[in-house]
């Protein structure tokens, strides 16, 4: 494939990122506003795509493969790096944020305790739909048309819609139940 058909589609999938960068760019842009973990995986955002903007730069300007192979492994790890840093950061946020809790004498709130386990549970259903419509589809695929080619697409496309229906009901958050901040502000004692 010729270099400048894939400076092309970097290009385009650079511009297409601006979905995520934009506003990376405005967390980052905040400042103290936002906390140390949010600001690290911004970094680690706008690293990312600001390397696939270079790399389509690149194949414009070099004969070269190894060139933007390098740029990508360069930008890929500076990429991993903030990322790691912005998990292990907001871990301490959440660690100190229990500890405020805590020390308010409420504990942490019932949806902060479900939130990590709403998210699994979710992951899991979707995962699961997932893997029962592509065995599905490939029983269909290999038993033959028997009910047409509909069948092949309409069967597993239900399993999916069903098994995303489930885990939205059964993963969906409840309202938070535990004092709110300003209601224990006022509190003496």
């Amino acid at each position: 494939m010729a270099q400048p058909v894939l400076a092309l589609g970097a290009a385009l999938l650079t511009v297409s990122g601006s979905v995520w960068y934009v506003p990376a760019l405005a967390d980052l842009r905040a400042g103290a506003d936002r906390p140390h973990s949010r600001r690290s995986a911004a970094a680690a955002c706008v690293s990312a795509w600001s390397t696939a903007g270079t790399i389509a730069a690149l194949f414009l300007v070099t004969e070269a493969w190894w060139i933007p192979a390098l740029t990508a492994a360069a930008g890929a790890a500076v990429t991993l790096g903030l990322r790691v840093r912005a998990v292990v950061r907001r871990r301490r946020e959440a660690a100190e944020a229990a500890r405020h809790w805590a020390q308010l004498g409420s504990g942490a709130t019932a949806a902060e305790d479900r939130s990590g386990s709403g998210r699994t549970v979710f992951a899991a259903l979707t995962a699961t739909g997932l893997a029962a419509a592509a065995a599905t589809a490939c029983l269909l695929l290999t038993t033959g048309p028997t009910g047409g080619h509909w069948l092949t697409a309409a069967v597993p496309a239900a399993l999916v819609g069903v098994f995303l229906l489930i885990a939205a009901t059964v993963a969906h958050p409840s309202p938070r139940t535990g004092p709110h901040p300003r209601d224990v502000r006022g509190r003496t004692g």
